[in-house]
Parts: C-alpha cells; structure tokens; sequence
C-alpha cells in the first residue's frame, strides 16, 4: 500500500495585528527595529487577501495636543510610505492621528513615553477603531 500522500502545508494566517512600531521622542523616522516590524506586517498582509489596512498614529503627551496631532499624522503617514514602498497598495491604507489621547501608557501631561510614540498597524474591516 502506497504511503498516504503528504498533508498539504498550512496556509499563512491572516494575523490582523496590531503591529506596533515606536518612534524617537519628537521624530517621525523609521528606525531599524520599526523596519523590522513594518516587515513582519508586510509579510502578514500577504495572507490577508487584500485586506484594508489602518495606521493609527500617537503621540505621547510632551508637547502641546494640537502639535501632537501632527506629529501622529506624520508618524502614520510615514509608516504608510514605509509599506506603500514594500508593495502594499496606496489605496488599501488609511491613516488616522490621534495625537495623545489614546496612550498606551497614561502619563500626566508632559511626559515623554516611548510606549505612547507609536503608529498601530491593524488589518481587516473595522480595524484600528
């Protein structure tokens, strides 16, 4: 009797994220260690059949709310450029800035935290809400 053939391999999972990358106090760069996440969530989009992607940007509370606002903004549209350039179309991803009021961490008002600075990547319908 022949061996029974090989189960087929499992296919890739769609892992919806968040994928969470942190920034510089004040800074919208992507750092080595944000490229290697940006990259796992790159990879991870792939199993996610074309899935709508969000980036949401934060800011920690240094800093006044309104500049903060902005900060998110370019921390997410920095991010979104990061994927963009990896293959992930423009048109599946939508950014949004919160500025400081959703942290990770709560913290008084004016205090630098690494957690805070951060763009959360999430996939699917209704993510990043």
């Amino acid at each position: 009797i022949p061996p029974p053939p090989p189960p087929p391999p499992p296919a890739p999972e769609c892992s919806p994220g968040p994928y969470i990358v942190f920034f510089e106090w004040d800074k919208s760069d992507i750092t080595p260690d944000a490229a290697t996440i940006l990259d796992n969530a790159v990879s991870a989009y792939s199993a996610c059949g074309n899935a709508q992607v969000m980036l949401a940007g934060h800011a920690d509370r240094s800093g006044a709310a309104s500049y903060n606002v902005g900060l998110s903004q370019r921390r997410a549209d920095a991010a979104k450029a990061y994927l963009a350039s990896k293959g992930i179309p423009d048109g599946v991803m939508t950014t949004q800035a919160f500025g400081e009021s959703k942290p990770r961490v709560d913290t008084a008002d004016g205090v630098r935290e690494v957690q805070n600075r951060r763009v959360e990547i999430s996939y699917g319908p209704g993510s990043g809400q």
